[in-house]
């Protein structure tokens, strides 16, 4: 699929185009300057053809965390097929943006100049001025007005390979598969190929714990902006990788501080980590082994609870002696005592040490996260394990497990199905689920463990 970026100065307007172009609400945008920091990437539709559009970070000099932020945006430009290079209709021309504008001309791909932020005759007018950059390609927008998109978009489908119509037959001769000879829709076929989809990692922490050099180490490029700036990171960053034959989507999460320290735009990159959460399979939750962990640390670890993934608790900026490790991991134990299911490893990600062990338990963790237990086995051990420690009697009244049947998947859902679900005592429950853990591959995977009524739909716990 083709690439266009969208490169200019901060503030010109680049992330409301991106948002408008994907047609939701994906860049954090705002009168900041310097909202975007890191490059954001999604596929966008125009009429009937596809291709990736990148939002970048503006281009600025003003200190260490934009000088990075430039150099991450015009190395993304290299390797983008189409640009567009936006400007502010509001002020005039000046010599940084013709230099800019002539640097990424060198660079022998299609370009478009688009003046934005054309609202009136009055800027209209004033639009004319950047013809003295020599551009064959110029659009005035108004993306606030929704005013010259159409144009643009036209522009950008020319630039745009055919499409494989083939392709699109195709896929939907295999939708009409799924209908049974009744007309009814075969849910068994539409269920999700979990053997087969992306896995979506999120990687979340606190400020300044490594979350960016970390992803840049498991993609091994600098995809994400690093400085030693807290906070650095706003937008998601997204990145996929290949191993052993799966994709991987890493997405860098803006780091969380304390809700009486949380400012500006990043009230807006806490709701986006929030949602990034809400889609991922498993979440990479990020600690810095060189300092001590914080109220805090368990406060992001509950929210990764909340959401229940499969979760790998990753120590960065390890440099301690290996028998330390034993010991940092008990407390670890004691503090997030409801991630007890979470494997540990400790790495140093900008010495990209201990990073490839990463991946196979990213693999094994999905596996795990998304498995289907033989409802045979899984009543064996339900009656095995009630055999061993009966369940405790409810006044003197007994209480019976009738069978147990998996109903979800990621993560496993388990319903036990009762004559007195509100009988079942959460420790005994715990129970069940060591139980689980000891016999089926449950390594950084949530359970869900509910009991039910015999013959009803609802719970009743």
């Amino acid at each position: 699929m083709k690439e266009i970026i969208l490169v200019g100065r901060p503030n010109v307007g680049k992330s409301s185009l991106f948002n408008r172009l994907a047609r939701q609400r994906i860049a954090i945008t705002s009168e900041v300057s310097g909202t975007t920091r890191d490059t954001n990437k999604t596929e966008i539709q125009i009429d009937d053809k596809s291709c990736i559009l990148i939002d970048s970070g503006g281009i600025d000099e003003s200190n260490e965390l934009f000088i990075n932020v430039k150099n991450n945006t015009l190395n993304a430009a290299k390797y983008a097929d189409i640009i567009i290079f936006m400007v502010d209709g509001k002020m005039l021309p000046d010599d940084v943006d013709k230099k800019l504008f002539y640097s990424l001309l060198k660079l022998n791909k299609p370009i478009a100049l688009v003046v934005n932020k054309v609202d009136s005759k009055k800027d209209e007018e004033r639009s004319w001025e950047f013809n003295e950059f020599g551009a064959s390609v110029v659009f005035n927008l108004s993306v606030s007005h929704a005013t010259g998109v159409d144009e643009l978009c036209e522009w950008i489908y020319k630039q745009l390979p055919k499409s494989n119509l083939k392709a699109d037959a195709d896929e939907f001769d295999e939708f009409l598969e799924d209908f049974n000879d009744n007309g009814e829709l075969d849910l068994d076929n539409k269920a999700i190929d979990y053997e087969n989809k992306n896995i979506k990692v999120g990687i979340v922490g606190r400020v300044n714990v490594g979350k960016s050099s970390l992803l840049n180490a498991l993609v091994n490029d600098n995809r994400s902006v690093v400085s030693s700036i807290a906070g650095t990171t706003i937008d998601p960053v997204n990145e996929s990788f290949v191993y052993d034959g799966r994709v991987f989507e890493f997405v860098d999460t803006a780091g969380i501080r304390k809700r009486g320290k949380i400012e500006g735009i990043e009230k807006y990159a806490l709701n986006r980590t929030q949602k990034i959460l809400e889609v991922a399979d498993i979440a990479l939750l990020v600690l810095d082994a060189s300092e001590p962990f914080t109220e805090l640390d368990e406060r992001i670890a509950g929210l990764v609870g909340k959401f229940e993934l499969g979760v790998i608790i990753v120590l960065n900026k390890w440099d301690k002696e290996h028998d330390e490790f034993d010991k940092v991991a008990f407390e670890i134990r004691d503090r997030f005592k409801f991630l007890a299911y979470a494997p540990i490893i400790s790495v140093s990600a900008l010495g990209k040490k201990r990073i490839h062990k990463l991946y196979p338990l990213i693999k094994e963790i999905y596996q795990n996260y998304t498995q289907r237990i033989k409802t045979s086995e899984l009543n064996a051990l339900i009656e095995e394990a009630v055999k061993t420690h009966p369940i405790p009697r409810d006044h003197g009244k007994i209480v019976k497990i009738f069978y147990a049947a998996q109903f979800g998947f990621a993560p496993p859902k388990i319903a036990l199905v009762m004559n007195k679900p509100r009988s079942l005592h959460f420790s005994y429950k715990r129970y069940l689920l060591n139980k689980l853990r000891e016999r089926f591959s449950l390594n950084g995977t949530p359970v869900v463990l509910i009991p039910k009524n015999k013959g009803k739909n609802e719970t009743d716990i």
